[in-house]
């Protein structure tokens, strides 16, 4: 796929503020081009603790919530917690069970089954509560959009409070639906004071429990150290790591990685990160998609009885029941982008601005996580469709520039139910209607081969001379990294190579020895499809000279690389080396 690589020039007095915070200015560079702008923002940035978190009672309805919890506490009445089946869901709900229990209150939970209920509270969930004789619901990470549920609920005498942190749903007419409640939690509310506005559903729970603790007069050591679950959900639900969220994220890795939670430590262990450090990477694409797996695969209950374990016997069971289930879910999403792949290339859709494939067996719960898969690789909105019960369900994934909720809404006399935003959307519909959702989708695109090119913003261009060991323990002052706070994108060109070698018991890696136009040589590693780029380099620099590096020799071949420094260790010696992203030649 061909990338347009762009240099990013954000300007600032970066040795003078290097001096200041002891950094080198590289660090200040990539620190500015996250758009931290001036001394203060860069203090909290670097510096930013549990002391810089704003104060709960700042956000609408926080003050009553904590009022009514309380009275329905004094008056023995049970309340049920209904929160959802993904990472945010599940931490949100055992942060308010674990919050309400402590002050006493009679509480259990209910979470939903993602392909019989679908996403959120529903009447069914209301019946059952009344039938189990709960007074209270609260809900988190869901039930702004419940509109019918909630009056459902207080038709039947309940109360009802709402905390979310998803965007308020508009009339027609453009004023906010908010449901029938006593009252509701979410820092998208228009009058809402609170600062910081994306928290995701786990910290607006969090922020309760805190004010609820501050209530009953309990040490705020206990309400601190449950920070870690807020944190897990912030990078689980891939939020801004901006703001109140990056210290959310880093108090929280602070703390997870001496986690005295039972049910954590095994997942750690099962997936064999005892004697790592754990990071944000950790959350997103090992520790996160097991908890995950239990909502897509069999039901988000078993992920959190998990964090409520109380044996290590009990953990170490579940910890394994997850780790497999998220094995079968890989397993199954590599089956699906194949399906996916061969589909595109049998039919010639590859140069679709728009991508809908179709995959009658595939389960729904991946659907998004192929959709994404598929839209990384060809660089197209990417909609993913599979069986249902009475109808087929689809998820989509967007790129920049393609509102996919609004082009959905373009041909919305196709669907039976959609919703989603401009990079993420669900839908379902009847099966004769693929074809010409895909028709639709196509005529009505008006994405540029600009557009369709995808971009990758340079950090710095940094020679490899200017590597050092120092520069890269420095780097982790950027953590933890995520979404508005990637990683830093280091570049050079005109590297020659001096030779390669395939390496790894499955040939999976190819090792590079280059030297820039400075005479700096060092190693540089690639772990993508070694056959692709091989097979790039011949048809640029011809067989010959394919042959010719791979045997040490001299060659013509030469690239320009998008790369992360790094440190290799072996044998008690420390080297400095590259790892390739991308390389164009």
């Amino acid at each position: 796929m061909k990338e347009r690589w762009m240099l990013t020039a954000k300007k600032a007095d970066f040795y003078g503020l290097g001096e200041r915070f002891g950094l080198d200015p590289v660090i200040v560079r990539l620190i500015r081009n996250r758009d931290i702008v001036g001394e203060a923002a860069m203090e909290e940035y670097l510096y930013g603790s549990m002391k810089q978190l704003h104060d709960p009672h700042l956000m609408k309805g926080m003050d009553e919530a904590v009022r009514i919890i309380r009275e329905k506490r004094d008056a023995g009445k049970k309340i049920r917690i209904i929160g959802d089946y993904d990472i945010d869901g599940i931490c949100a709900t055992y942060l308010l069970y674990r919050g309400l229990s402590r002050i006493g209150i009679k509480t259990d939970f209910m979470l939903p089954e993602r392909v019989r209920d679908g996403y959120g509270m529903n009447c069914r969930m209301i019946d059952e509560a009344e039938a189990d004789g709960i007074d209270t619901i609260v809900t988190c990470d869901n039930g702004i959009a419940a509109c019918e549920p909630a009056a459902y609920a207080k038709k039947k005498g309940m109360t009802l409070i709402i905390t979310d942190h998803h965007s308020i749903p508009v009339s027609e007419q453009g004023t906010p639906v908010l449901p029938e409640a006593d009252t509701i939690l979410n820092p998208h509310q228009e009058d809402c004071g609170y600062p910081f506005k994306e928290l995701c559903g786990a910290a607006v729970a969090y922020k309760l429990v805190c004010a609820l603790y501050e209530a009953e007069g309990i040490p705020s050591e206990e309400s601190e150290a449950l920070v870690e679950y807020a944190g897990f959900a912030t990078v689980g639900d891939i939020m801004d790591l901006t703001g109140e969220n990056r210290i959310l994220v880093k108090e929280g890795l602070r703390r997870l990685n001496h986690t005295k939670n039972i049910g954590l430590r095994a997942l750690i262990r099962e997936n064999g990160l005892s004697e790592r450090k754990i990071m944000a990477y950790h959350i997103g694409f090992v520790l996160g998609p097991c908890l995950n797996a239990g909502g897509r695969l069999k039901t988000a209950h078993t992920s959190l009885s998990l964090l409520l374990a109380e044996s290590e016997q009990e953990a170490a069971a579940i910890a394994s029941e997850l780790y497999q289930l998220n094995v079968q879910r890989k397993t199954l999403t590599e089956e699906g982008v194949l399906e996916a792949d061969a589909q595109i290339t049998e039919n010639g859709w590859e140069k679709d601005p728009v991508l809908v494939v179709y995959l009658p067996d595939c389960h729904e719960s991946i659907a998004g996580i192929i959709a994404a898969r598929v839209k990384e690789k060809y660089y197209r909105p990417t909609l993913i469709i599979t069986d249902g019960e009475d109808c087929v369900k689809g998820s989509g994934r967007s790129i920049e520039g393609y509102s996919m909720f609004e082009e959905l809404q373009k041909c919305k006399e196709l669907f039976l139910k959609y919703g989603g935003h401009p990079m993420a959307a669900g839908f379902s519909l009847k099966k004769e209607h693929i074809n010409r959702l895909r028709a639709a989708l196509n005529e009505n695109c008006r994405l540029t081969e600009e557009e369709l090119t995808p971009k990758i913003m340079i950090d710095v261009a940094m020679p490899l001379h200017y590597i050092s060991e120092k520069l890269i323990e420095e780097l982790e002052v950027l953590e933890p990294c995520g979404k508005k706070n990637e990683k830093p994108v280091f570049a050079e060109k005109n590297l020659k190579v001096l030779g390669a070698r395939v390496l790894g018991q499955n040939r999976n890696v190819l090792k590079f020895r280059v030297r820039n136009t400075a005479g700096c040589t060092m190693d540089a590693l690639y772990f993508g499809d070694i056959e692709e780029l091989l097979a790039r380099i011949e048809q640029r620099y011809g067989p010959a000279q394919v042959e010719s590096m791979l045997q040490n020799r001299p060659n013509a071949v030469e690239f320009a690389a998008i790369y992360d420094p790094s440190i290799n260790e072996y044998r008690g010696t420390r080297t400095v080396q590259i790892i390739l992203r991308s390389v164009t030649l």
